[in-house]
């Protein structure tokens, strides 16, 4: 498989109540695709979903949750039925749970369920089918953070790293059946997190509309690439992160000071 398209084909795109999701799912319905839209927020799905149809598209409306196993598998029977076998899923749903050493367990817990479960109990029951029908498209939402860090967002950062992680597990385990994975992995959006960020980090790297984003994941589908980069920079910053990793903590570090000095003053 060297390109998807989503014309006529059944996709699900997770936490598409705004934002990233939002966008993707109105971009893909825009080209054609039978787009399941799902998100915990109802009326946020409900809306997405009408500017969808009000602009010709096809979309479904499925309100619940797309982290536990009972949510994940109800999305998906609930997608088939509508619109028969999934070709492709886009894996959006995230949340950034708790900020610093402070962060509780609960946090932990719920950002681990959303930022990497989600992920997981998917692809345990699209991957036997995609295998069976010789194909499927699986794409991880994991964020720059997932290649690098956030500073100030520990389980944000961790559990991002375990979505690339599980990403590249899935590639290189099931590439040769006929599964493309891909993992997006944009700096900062205009979406609601942006508000949380300290403004020293927004300062390294532009800021992006969700549908600029969107537009870059679109064309990515149409060759087999691992990252997804809406800011292409970042994979600079990943390759220094590898190759110097001192030298890139210590800069790191620095930002770091910045943003103690902001809070401070």
């Amino acid at each position: 498989m060297s390109a998807f398209d989503p014309a006529g084909a059944c996709v699900v795109v997770t936490g598409a109540a705004g934002g990233i999701g939002a966008a993707l799912a109105t971009g893909l319905a825009a080209r054609g695709g039978w787009v399941v839209v799902a998100d915990l927020d109802a009326a946020g799905v409900d809306r997405t979903v009408e500017a969808i149809t009000a602009a010709g598209g096809t979309a479904l409306a499925v309100a619940g949750d797309a982290a536990s196993e009972e949510g994940v598998a109800a999305l998906i029977a609930t997608a088939r039925q509508a619109y028969g076998p999934i070709a492709a899923w886009f894996g959006n749903a995230g949340i950034d749970g708790g900020h610093g050493l402070e962060s509780s367990d609960a946090d932990w817990a719920r950002t681990v369920d959303v930022n990497v479960m989600a992920h997981v109990r998917a692809a345990r029951h699209l991957i036997p089918e995609w295998i069976e029908a010789g194909g499927g498209r699986f794409v991880v939402t994991a964020s720059a953070a997932g290649l690098l860090t956030m500073l100030g967002a520990p389980a944000y950062s961790v559990t991002k790293h375990g979505a690339v992680a599980f990403a590249e597990w899935l590639s290189a385990t099931y590439r040769h059946r006929g599964v493309v994975v891909q993992a997006l992995c944009p700096q900062w959006v205009q979406t609601g997190m942006i508000d949380e960020v300290p403004a020293a980090l927004l300062g390294v790297g532009e800021v992006l509309s969700p549908e600029s984003v969107a537009d870059t994941v679109v064309e990515a589908l149409g060759d087999d690439r691992f990252l997804i980069l809406p800011h292409p920079e970042v994979a600079g910053y990943y390759g220094a992160r590898a190759s110097s990793t001192d030298r890139w903590l210590a800069g790191m570090n620095q930002l770091q000071q910045v943003i103690e000095k902001g809070a401070g003053s």
